[in-house]
């Protein structure tokens, strides 16, 4: 049988993290592909209302990266469509993720936006939009405040390879850089803004290197290995802590499915998705706590059955929920929903 206690000549932990804390990024990280594959189940039903994104073969990057911020001082992140894994680190949970897909009535928007589209200020993470680099901006005035507010207090937005052409991204953290904001800004080097590939759309060889442009440091690290990415990103949030201004990360990785479940992927190479597949973050992170004496399977195992318990439950609990009332669409969208209502019954009536 298995031990649950670490060998002996286990390797020192890195990071200052304790053994408790690499289980709990590993229950993270199971979370965040386990409960992406009940969403592809429940999007083949049809119980899923709209699209489904993916984040298979990064979710090291998201979880690595959120762990590294501190909830207590309260940090605060901004993520895309592919860091439900950070969301989830922040304090987001499985039965509020489900709803919110499957557009239910008590769903954190009450049916009104879809996938991961809401926020939580008491728990650090703010709703996204889905227009390319333009959280950039919002976190930089968000740092802002930090600082005005002389908060310790750190603010993190992730941006795709593709918003990094943007011209958001540019007054964004050109703005953030020269106030020198409690800023950490995450380029996810995924190869791909949607079919695009990255050489199509920079010159640039290495994303971090943009950094350059606006004096700020810019890291380049394994989007794969998620301590490497906790370690980078907690250096970064230090420096932000303590005066030292933006630092921009390119986390190298691979978006391992199409850019939405109904995308076929036909542009991307059978070849290039396998030899990522080899890299897989969830299969190297167990691989590293087992080589390293840090956890037995005995642990492991049990994380795998918490999560698999938490999902069942989350799904019993809101699979057949029902979808919003009709007479409730305009409610928290317009100021005075009655007199719109009116209005276009009048329109469609005129």
């Amino acid at each position: 049988m298995a031990s649950s206690t670490a060998p002996a000549a286990a390797k020192s932990i890195p990071s200052g993290l304790s053994r408790e804390q690499l289980l709990e990024i590993y229950y993270y990280l199971r979370l965040t592909r386990s409960l992406e594959e009940r969403l592809v189940n429940l999007y083949r039903q049809t119980k899923v209302i709209g699209g489904l994104f993916r984040s298979l073969g990064q979710e090291g990057e998201s979880v690595g990266s959120a762990y590294a911020l501190d909830r207590g001082k309260g940090d605060m992140l901004s993520p895309l469509i592919r860091n439900l894994g950070a969301m989830l680190v922040q304090g987001a949970t499985p039965l509020e993720i489900l709803r919110q897909y499957m557009a239910k009535a008590e769903s954190p928007t009450r049916g009104r936006e879809l996938n991961i589209h809401f926020g939580d200020l008491e728990r650090g993470f703010i709703g996204q939009i889905s227009h390319l680099g333009d959280m950039v901006p919002v976190m930089a005035g968000v740092a802002l405040t930090f600082k005005m507010r002389k908060q310790p207090r750190v603010a993190l937005a992730y941006v795709g390879d593709g918003a990094m052409s943007t011209g958001a991204f540019h007054e964004g953290i050109n703005l953030a850089a020269v106030q020198r904001l409690p800023l950490v800004i995450i380029c996810e080097n995924n190869g791909w803004a949607y079919s695009t590939p990255s050489h199509k759309q920079t010159a640039v060889k290495q994303l971090a290197d943009k950094a350059k442009a606006y004096g700020i440091p810019g890291v380049r690290a394994d989007g794969n290995d998620v301590l490497a990415c906790y370690e980078v990103t907690k250096q970064a949030v230090e420096r932000a802590r303590a005066g030292g201004g933006v630092t921009l990360i390119e986390f190298v990785t691979y978006r391992r499915k199409g850019h939405a479940e109904h995308d076929n992927q036909s542009y991307q190479p059978k070849e290039q998705i396998a030899e990522w597949e080899k890299k897989d973050p969830v299969d190297r992170y167990v691989a590293t706590l087992k080589e390293s004496g840090w956890a037995g399977e005995s642990e492991l195992a049990a994380v795998e059955q918490r999560v698999q318990a938490e999902l069942d439950a989350a799904v019993a609990l809101c699979e057949n929920e029902p979808l919003p009332e009709v007479g409730t669409a305009l409610e928290g969208v317009y100021a005075n929903p009655a007199v719109m209502e009116t209005e276009w019954y009048r329109r469609a009536n005129a």
